[in-house]
């Protein structure tokens, strides 16, 4: 069996129906001018502007951005700062480093300087000292004493008690000028003083320097004997003002007169 809607006026038209009854409707009106008539003062209008959000979005975006820039410019800031304040440091620290080198090597060469300075006043000190030639003895003889046993008739110098092998000393610096066999001198020694002046050593068992070496003062420079034209050991010791014999001067005065205590 067959069933079939009614199509009575007692039924709601369907949304369908009424959105065609409408479009039909702005149709025909349209085609009877009515539209046109109302419509064209609304459509020369102008629109009013949709409040949609759109305009309170992108303000609040460009208040973002800005303090995003902002935030980055001072992190930036912070950054130069931190930066300009290690490179500051660091200059400072190399100044200071170049600075405790330079204080440093400036120290070191005043030092050196000192020392060098030290060690040429104890070279001169020592250049210009004199010491007995025989260390804790005593003059046996003295400076021209008369005996038959010299040949001029007197003493030309002056005789140290030491025994046999003694050691006998430069009396103060100089170059040896003569060392060996000098006749009635024994084994003998002849040496240039700085000042110009000549000592003499006779008398010696052996002999421990050469000619043209340069002696200080105090240096063991040959051992005491018995050679030559004596009565017993001893060290005959003369003072000169030339290498040759006959240029004598009293030995007692000279190492006096350099501060040597006989």
């Amino acid at each position: 069996m067959a069933f079939t809607r009614a199509t009575g006026k007692h039924r709601r038209p369907s949304r369908i129906t009424r959105t065609t009854a409408q479009v039909a409707g702005v149709a025909a009106l349209t085609t009877t001018g009515v539209v046109g008539g109302l419509a064209a003062p609304a459509l020369a209008a102008p629109a009013a502007p949709e409040q949609n959000g759109l305009t309170q979005a992108i303000a609040i975006g460009d208040s973002l951005a800005a303090q995003i820039d902002a935030q980055a410019t001072a992190q930036q800031k912070a950054a130069d700062a931190a930066a300009a304040k290690a490179k500051a440091e660091a200059e400072a620290r190399k100044k200071a480093e170049e600075a405790k080198r330079e204080a440093e090597a400036k120290a070191a060469k005043e030092r050196e300087a000192k020392e060098r300075a030290a060690r040429e006043a104890e070279r001169k000190r020592l250049l210009n000292s004199f010491v007995a030639p025989i260390s804790g003895s005593y003059v046996s003889t003295g400076y021209q004493a008369s005996s038959g046993l010299w040949s001029s008739g007197s003493h030309t110098g002056i005789d140290f008690h030491a025994a046999s092998g003694t050691s006998v000393h430069a009396v103060g610096a100089g170059t040896v000028v003569e060392a060996g066999w000098g006749g009635a001198y024994g084994n003998n020694i002849v040496i240039k003083m700085n000042d110009g002046t000549y000592t003499q050593y006779g008398h010696l068992s052996s002999i421990g320097v050469s000619v043209g070496q340069a002696v200080t003062p105090g240096q063991q420079i040959a051992l005491s004997g018995a050679t030559g034209n004596v009565t017993g050991p001893h060290l005959h010791f003369e003072a000169r003002t030339s290498p040759e014999y006959g240029s004598d001067m009293d030995p007692l005065a000279y190492l006096r007169s350099h501060g040597v205590n006989v």
